[in-house]
């Protein structure tokens, strides 16, 4: 054969095998493993025979293509609502004990003929940011990771990422992203430790930077809230609630799929590649361990995550503090920043305060509400004491909020910046500055041009 000849041939086998790579590994790992499970089963016949044939069955319906997604998106649901629903009532008991204690801690500075401002300063700014942040994370925490830990114990959620794989990897991404996306919606910072089980560099880091796209239980109060204020009252009766919590899912929904397009985009650009084969050999499943489960949840990733959140919402309460106490002319800090941020709020649908609230809340997400009534009452200190309908008294009549502001406010809280736990978890995890800064000013980007792009429409 001529050099031509064979340079030619090795130039189609190559094409080949680029095409047909991932389908012909697969399908060569698929032929291993079944032929195994027949000699197999002709070998030996024993006890466990039946403990497989029970697995295999539960597979054929939870790994399916018709019922796979379904069933992983309902489970996914349940586990959301319940994190969302049965957070409320012990959130609210956590804030009222750190606000009594709050209360007499300030009672007993004043007494004791401390200066007013030092007394706000210690325990109406830095004690309530922190008071917010626990109150408002630990109780979805502690519900949302020992239900995501017992369904990974079980065993099934390598099906989760063996159903998502065929998406992920046509953005060319890894299918065990789909648990870190899942991991998100907990905590980001979370969701970026458990890319390691990512072997690919390149594959951990899309996921690393595009984990921030999936909503962490501290933007769920502003979207409940939004969704609840403005989408709710469209319809009556019962159905309110449920096209307000349909809302909140749709956000959700839409932040899988800008996670999906935002890693195509960086697998074909910056961090160019195809997805490396993903073969899983699905375990059995097995009886969840109590205390396993309560270990890995409670230790290795609530107190985890909440002790990094909380070193960063003290000096947010007390920035938050300062604008509000400190004047210029008759006017606070607060007050002043809002008004020069107007112009840029109003570009991309939205107001001066609503963006001081998310450079307040870089620290921790959770006190965005608590900003934003805080400067529109013109009080001295973070508060939410305030009932449903004053709320939505004060943003719609006395502030000009519209369904635009809500739906803007719903995609930017979904897109913008990592909060600043997730910032350091990021530096941690990629120990590098460029990806960092990167993976910080991507999404904020993209949050101000598609509100641009919806305003502008609009």
């Amino acid at each position: 054969m001529s050099s031509s000849n064979a340079a030619a041939v090795l130039q189609r086998a190559a094409e080949l095998r680029s095409t047909l790579s991932g389908q012909f590994r697969d399908e060569t790992v698929k032929s291993i493993y079944a032929e195994a499970e027949r000699i197999a089963g002709r070998a030996s016949h024993h006890a466990g025979t039946a403990r497989y044939d029970f697995d295999q069955r539960i597979d054929r319906i939870v790994t399916s293509p018709i019922f796979g997604l379904p069933i992983m998106a309902l489970l996914l649901a349940i586990v959301f609502w319940l994190t969302v629903a049965g957070a409320n009532v012990p959130s609210a008991m956590l804030a009222s004990g750190f606000f009594w204690f709050e209360d007499q801690a300030a009672a007993v500075f004043t007494n004791a003929g401390a200066p007013w401002w030092l007394t706000g300063f210690i325990w109406h700014g830095v004690f309530r940011g922190l008071a917010w942040v626990v109150s408002v994370m630990l109780p979805p925490m502690m519900i949302f990771f020992p239900l995501f830990t017992m369904l990974e114990d079980l065993g099934y959620l390598p099906r989760v990422a063996f159903n998502l794989d065929f998406l992920f990897s046509r953005a060319g991404a890894h299918g065990k992203q789909a648990l870190t996306m899942a991991m998100g919606f907990g905590c980001n910072a979370a969701g970026i430790i458990s890319t390691r089980v990512i072997d690919s560099p390149r594959e951990r880091l899309v996921a690393i930077l595009t984990n921030n796209f999936v909503p962490c239980n501290g933007r769920f109060p502003t979207l409940i809230l939004l969704a609840t204020i403005f989408v709710g009252p469209l319809v009556s009766g019962a159905v309110a609630s449920i096209a307000a919590a349909g809302t909140v899912v749709g956000v959700v929904l839409i932040g899988v799929v800008v996670t999906l397009a935002v890693s195509w985009m960086l697998s074909r650009t910056v961090l160019k590649g195809q997805a490396s084969a993903f073969t899983l050999e699905l375990p059995p499943y097995r009886r969840p361990g109590i205390l396993r489960i309560l270990y890995t949840s409670i230790i290795d990733r609530t107190l985890f995550v909440l002790w990094r959140a909380v070193l960063t919402a003290a000096p947010a309460g007390a920035v938050i503090w300062l604008l509000a106490n400190i004047f210029v002319g008759d006017v606070s800090l607060a007050r002043h920043i809002s008004n020069a941020l107007n112009p840029l709020g109003h570009a991309i649908g939205l107001d001066g305060v609503i963006l001081l609230a998310y450079i307040i809340a870089i620290p921790a997400n959770e006190i965005v509400v608590p900003t934003l009534l805080m400067v529109y009452l013109g009080t001295g200190m973070m508060t939410d004491d305030v009932s449903l309908e004053e709320i939505k008294r004060l943003l719609v009549t006395e502030h000009g909020w519209t369904l635009l502001t809500a739906v803007n406010l719903m995609l930017f809280s979904l897109l913008h910046n990592p909060c600043a736990t997730t910032i350091i978890t990021m530096y941690k995890e990629t120990l590098s500055l460029k990806w960092t800064v990167v993976g910080t000013l991507l999404p904020l980007s993209l949050a101000f041009l598609v509100t641009f792009i919806v305003a502008s429409i609009w």
